[in-house]
């Protein structure tokens, strides 16, 4: 695990606290807002840019694994997720809309270094992260109109422009780049948004708490009870994990793999969907950036507990390698 993957919460934390700090410097705090839409997207088309479309197909060569995958991720955890944000969040909506984008977007990037360190099928991760960020593009705006367009809390225009901004623009620049230019150009290309993409992300991070320090304050204990159903969501879906994989016989490297695919959450593309579908509503976005700073240490906690359950024994007894 490389350094700047085992810090990369300790950079976001820093660019909340230098945006909150120079949120008063009203000549930034006025511009930075514009700056935010430039790095997500900046940041997505690097996202687009690595991801190896062309090997969806093996998305589905482990079918059982797939399909367990893509049921949790897309079918029980939105449900469990609205039930969740019903429970704790009814109260303020627009936290609630953070949480549940949170919630129903797979990560598409650390849970591969989390899986990495689990010891699991990194190969089987990996091939299903071109179907999870399809999907997630085409979910996402389905459940936010089943879930929260009855209360007037969305717009369709919005959501419309976001997806084109965001997503369609930056897709399309990335499969052109990967026509127009050799193998060897877009490697490299792709290898550097793959190293500097936190740094994207600090900025944009930087760029939304810079803009809209004062509103967090005013509304920190709202934000703040983003925490206890995400906590709940984390400790649920890993009994359902481990139980669950006990139950339809996977080895321990699928266990391992399935646990941190349906664990690792927020995704770039629901920051910057959020930003674009809900105009003069920052504290979505804040919900979708505080989330990662409980979620990065939970995900190294779930990945000891794990290896515990390989070397222990208690699990998987007639699969795994010990």
């Amino acid at each position: 695990m490389d350094l700047i993957e085992k810090i990369e919460p300790i950079i976001l934390i820093f660019a909340i606290i230098i945006g909150l700090i120079s949120s008063n410097i009203q000549i930034l705090s006025n511009n930075t807002g514009n700056l935010i839409n430039l790095f997500l997207c900046i940041m997505l088309y690097g996202l687009f840019l690595e991801v190896p479309l062309k090997n969806l197909k093996k998305s589905f060569t482990n079918i059982k694994f797939t399909s367990t995958t893509l049921i949790i991720n897309f079918i029980w955890t939105p449900l469990f997720g609205y039930f969740l944000g019903n429970l704790f969040l009814n109260g303020n909506i627009d936290i609630f809309i953070g949480f549940f984008m949170l919630i129903l977007t797979p990560c598409t990037d650390w849970y591969l270094v989390f899986t990495k360190m689990a010891k699991g099928d990194l190969n089987l991760s990996l091939s299903l992260l071109p179907i999870n960020l399809i999907l997630q593009i085409i979910l996402l705006p389905v459940y936010l109109i089943i879930f929260f367009s009855s209360n007037n809390s969305m717009s369709y225009i919005d959501l419309g422009y976001s997806i084109l901004i965001v997503i369609v623009i930056p897709f399309i620049l990335a499969q052109l780049t990967k026509v127009i230019l050799n193998d060897d150009i877009t490697e490299k290309a792709s290898d550097f948004f793959s190293n500097y993409q936190i740094v994207f992300l600090a900025l944009a991070v930087f760029a939304i708490f810079n803009s809209t320090g004062e509103l967090l304050f005013k509304n920190l204990n709202s934000v703040l009870t983003i925490f206890i159903p995400l906590i709940i969501f984390f400790i649920t879906n890993t009994i359902i994990d481990l139980l669950l994989c006990e139950k339809i016989n996977f080895t321990y490297e699928e266990y391992a793999s399935l646990t941190m695919t349906t664990l690792a959450r927020n995704s770039p593309l629901a920051l910057a969907i959020a930003i674009n579908s809900f105009p003069g509503r920052e504290l979505i976005a804040i919900a979708l950036v505080i989330g990662p700073l409980i979620e990065l240490p939970v995900l190294y906690i779930v990945s000891r507990f794990v290896l515990y359950i390989k070397k222990s024994g208690l699990f998987f007894t007639c699969k795994i390698n010990l």
